[in-house]
């Protein structure tokens, strides 16, 4: 038997995988991505190209801009 999960994100624009049964908390929103462990692994590893958080992004983008 193979327990449902899903795939949240945050306003950092960081992944975590969920129960589907568990209720979502504060701060995280579904991406709409469900089904097995594996394949929500799988998922976030395709489509998380860059682990820095949103604010460092931004923060390095304005950096190099003002080089």
């Amino acid at each position: 038997m193979s327990t449902e999960h899903c795939v949240l994100i945050n306003e950092e624009k960081q992944y975590s995988l969920w129960l589907s049964s568990k209720p979502i908390p504060a701060g995280w929103t579904q991406t709409g991505v469900k089904g097995s462990k594996e394949e929500c692994l799988e998922w976030v590893e395709k489509n998380w190209t860059d682990m820095r958080p949103l604010s460092v992004q931004k923060q390095q983008e304005q950096m190099a801009r003002a080089k």
